[in-house]
């Protein structure tokens, strides 16, 4: 359960992120895949900018949490968690 939280508190923190510091036409609602590309094409950013990548990355690291929150705790878990920070914080340097 613990995982659980812990990933939605990481996800409500990329989106709170991205729709305080970027004023654009429609907010990012989620980090599916679709959800970014959605947002990206209302918003008018290129699919290859910085912060496009960056969400697919955390969209493809969170689905993977996911998946794997069922399970104990593995190494990858572990270090799929941490990516995700240094993405976090990336992401966070770019929308400055």
């Amino acid at each position: 359960m613990d995982e659980f939280v812990n990933r939605m508190d990481k996800q409500r923190k990329i989106l709170k992120v991205v729709n305080t510091k970027i004023n654009n036409k429609e907010e990012l609602c989620g980090l599916s895949k679709k959800a970014i590309e959605r947002w990206i094409q209302v918003n008018g950013i290129t699919s290859d900018s910085n912060i496009s990548n960056i969400l697919f990355k955390l969209s493809e690291k969170l689905f993977f949490l996911a998946c794997k929150s069922q399970e104990q705790i593995s190494d990858d878990y572990k270090n799929i968690s941490s990516e995700i920070s240094v993405l976090y914080n990336e992401l966070s340097e770019v929308l400055v």
